[in-house]
């Protein structure tokens, strides 16, 4: 079981270091982006501390299969319990809301000849090459190389001055790239527009071209700036799209790198007048076509996309130039006439993939000198400089990709992505080495065949609201998911930026596509502008783990993950599993975030999820009860402990979302005798409510913790190290 066969510290030092770079770990995940998935690590290991009959920390690294047992997964989200699971050998059945997450769970586990996909895909990029590889070429500042490979364009909002007519851009500094990854600082001029190197960030010297100091008076900040042309104030955003100009390339030039001059760092150029003429010559070409699969849609309101409204962009294909939307266009007609349909779908998600490095929402980052996807945050942000990727990708001389954002590195991906579904591994940390260890044995997918016997697993996907979904009437041995975290992500607002293209492209074929959009009413999202608070995100919460706790057999585990920065959002939680005849067995807490993410590091955002263990019936050690804020305090103390051991040392937001579970596992366990299902939500909420504050709230909890609280970090900054620790074997143990 769960309770005594999980490692805290065992399974958090594995999930923190999947965290920082998942793909390694977990290739599959590459097949499309989701948003805020779950360390593969951690549903691995409470799957098999379940149903393996070993401590985790045992067999782990030990292949397992498994085909008795049946996991269901009500919001399979991006696809982790379902690959896990499936994984092991087990019958996986999953359902989700939104098309694209069942899109993409589809993708990871559909069988692939990965050589005939990776061999059509080269037949893409070959296509597209002598289409418009040309618009992607310019010339070495350096050599004079025609023929160099651009990485990134980079261009920056401009706005009209009302006063003298003229238009002045709206950099929000000068800085191109930090001499982190480059040997010098690089900044463009803001007189003359030519880039320059200097040694000094904070105070670099006047521009080498024109002897002018930057004109620091004339950057952008809080929607504010300053014509550099007449000195009158400008405002933006306006109510139309923002206007963007050309100002910067980074390159590859092959003849620079094979010269042995001792050369390091990127190649960056000012934008010249051949590579402004290719923009327009895009442009042009694009205004002569008919696009067949360019969508019109309109960008509905919504939390995150009310942003986008505000600078002016009311249609999808606006967040677009030009130059991207003709290779966009040009891609889905050839994907289009693809004849095998499973390769034509997976180059289908691979475009969709693709989009979000090929938009004008990009931004560059100046340290680590790539484009920023426009997710990277969970949300649309509207930054000042864009950054265009080479829309076809560039291979170095070994052949890997240079540089982000294009079809090669997106082919090259998804490729590893299901040769790892053939052939999983695990990697285990022997001091500072990283052994790869394959566990034979172990595959995902629906059907093995090959140089094995085969073999077919029972997977059911479907794109339906989980409380409604029909499932067969067969009873499950196991849910393990991951819910919606009431409002942190807007999925749906998110997920439609992808989805208007894929089904302009496939949805004739597919009829969970026929819908204009993945947003639904029934979604377990918090969203002010579709009026959906706690009340029904806990309404929902509560009938959906209720029919799928129906779903269950007696005992058996409903185990799911959260973490939210307000204690009030695990109320729904609290009522829902109430509502479901359940008792929370055990709280165990897991890295799940990485705390080096752009939208968390540096915040007072927590990387630690709460694992939520629940049954019908079933026992738990007795220490995990307390009467009181100071018996509690001391549970936190262990897991605080449990994680540090573990390498990561937790943060004051950390603490704060581990109190969090905890409280609402007692609350749980003392309300579970007089619960009654059948009053109003607002009355079910405000028993939870009346019962954390009487216990004190989280207030009491984090005044026992003192000094383990009051001196941990305020803010999110941490690099992982592994120690493991063991756990006792004998536990005095309460009945349920």
């Amino acid at each position: 079981m769960i309770e005594r066969h999980f490692n805290v510290t065992f399974v958090a030092a594995l999930a923190l270091r999947e965290k920082q770079i998942q793909q390694n770990y977990r290739p599959v995940i590459a097949v499309h982006k989701w948003f805020a998935r779950r360390p593969g690590t951690l549903f691995r290991a409470l799957i098999l501390s379940e149903f393996s009959g070993h401590p985790i920390g045992e067999n782990f690294y030990h292949p397992h299969h498994l085909p008795d047992v049946r996991v269901f997964d009500p919001f399979m989200g991006g696809g982790t319990t379902m690959m896990e699971a499936n994984r092991v050998g087990c019958s996986v059945a999953g359902t989700d809301i939104n098309p694209m997450a069942w899109w993409i769970v589809r993708q990871e586990l559909l069988d692939l000849d990965v050589d005939a996909y990776q061999k059509t895909g080269e037949q893409l990029r070959a296509h597209l090459e002598k289409e418009i590889g040309h618009l992607y070429r310019t010339s070495c500042a350096r050599c004079g190389n025609r023929d160099a490979r651009v990485k990134y364009f980079l261009w920056v909002k401009t706005a009209g001055c009302e006063a003298c007519g003229k238009d002045t851009d709206l950099f929000p500094n000068f800085l191109l790239s930090e001499d982190v990854r480059h040997p010098k600082n690089v900044f463009v001029c803001g007189h003359c527009g030519e880039l320059f190197e200097s040694e000094d960030r904070k105070q670099p010297e006047p521009c080498p071209h024109c002897h002018q100091e930057l004109p620091l008076e004339h950057t952008a900040r809080r929607n504010k700036a300053t014509c550099r042309h007449c000195d009158s104030p400008v405002s933006y955003p306006s109510a139309s799209v923002p206007p963007h100009r050309l100002f910067a390339i980074e390159y590859n030039c092959t003849t620079c790198a094979a010269q042995a001059d001792g050369r390091k760092g990127r190649l960056f150029k000012k934008a010249d007048a051949a590579d402004l003429a290719k923009f327009t010559e895009a442009d042009e070409r694009l205004r002569k076509m008919r696009p067949k699969f360019i969508p019109e849609d309109e960008i509905p309101n919504g939390d995150e996309t009310e942003r986008l409204h505000r600078w002016g962009y009311h249609h999808y294909r606006e967040l677009f130039n030009a130059r991207q939307l003709l290779g966009l266009e040009l891609s889905c007609r050839w994907i289009a006439a693809v004849k095998d349909q499973r390769i034509r779908e997976a180059l289908a998600t691979n475009l969709s993939d693709l989009l979000r490095y090929q938009n004008m929402l990009c931004r560059y980052d100046t340290m680590a000198l790539k484009s920023l996807d426009v997710f990277s945050i969970h949300g649309f942000p509207v930054g000042l400089i864009q950054c265009e990727s080479n829309f076809l990708g560039i291979a170095g001389r070994n052949g890997a990709p240079v540089g982000s954002g294009g079809w090669l590195n997106i082919v090259e991906k998804f490729a590893k992505a299901k040769r790892y579904c053939v052939q999983p591994f695990e990697i285990r940390h022997e001091g500072s080495r990283k052994i790869e260890v394959p566990i034979v044995g172990e595959w995902i997918g629906s059907v093995r065949n090959g140089q094995h016997l085969p073999e077919r697993r029972e997977i059911l996907l479907l794109c339906d609201d989980s409380s409604t979904a029909k499932l067969n009437g067969a009873k499950f041995d196991a849910v393990f998911t991951d819910p919606p975290y009431f409002g942190n992500v807007q999925y749906a607002e998110l997920m439609d930026f992808c989805y208007v293209w894929l089904r302009k492209l496939l949805g004739d074929t597919v009829p969970e596509f026929l819908k204009p959009s993945t947003r639904h009413q029934n979604e377990l999202t918090g969203n002010t502008s579709m009026g959906r608070g706690l009340e029904h995100f806990t309404e929902g919460i509560s009938k959906t783990l209720g029919i799928a706790a129906k779903r269950l057999k007696p005992g058996q585990p409903f185990a799911f993950t959260y973490h939210h920065n307000r204690l009030d959002a695990y109320i729904p939680l609290a009522v829902a599993i109430l509502d479901a005849g359940l008792v929370c067995s055990a709280c165990l807490p897991c890295p799940a975030e990485m705390g080096a993410s752009i939208h968390i590091n540096g915040t007072g955002s927590s990387t630690v999820d709460t694992v939520l263990v629940c049954r019908s019936t079933g026992r738990f050690p007795r220490r995990w009860l307390a009467d009181n804020a100071a018996g509690l305090a001391e549970i936190v103390r262990r897991d605080v402990e449990s994680l540090a051991e573990a390498g990561l040392t937790a943060t004051q937001g950390d603490i704060r979302c581990i109190c969090f579970g905890q409280l609402t596992r007692l609350a749980i366990w003392n309300l579970r005798a007089r619960w009654d299902s059948r009053r109003p939500v607002a009355e079910r909420t405000s028993e939870v409510t009346r019962w954390l504050s009487d216990f004190g709230g989280v207030g009491a909890v984090l005044t026992a913790l003192d000094e383990k609280f009051s001196r941990a970090q305020r803010k999110q900054s941490w690099v992982p190290e592994s120690v493991l620790r063991e756990t006792p074997e004998h536990e005095d143990e309460v009945s349920f």
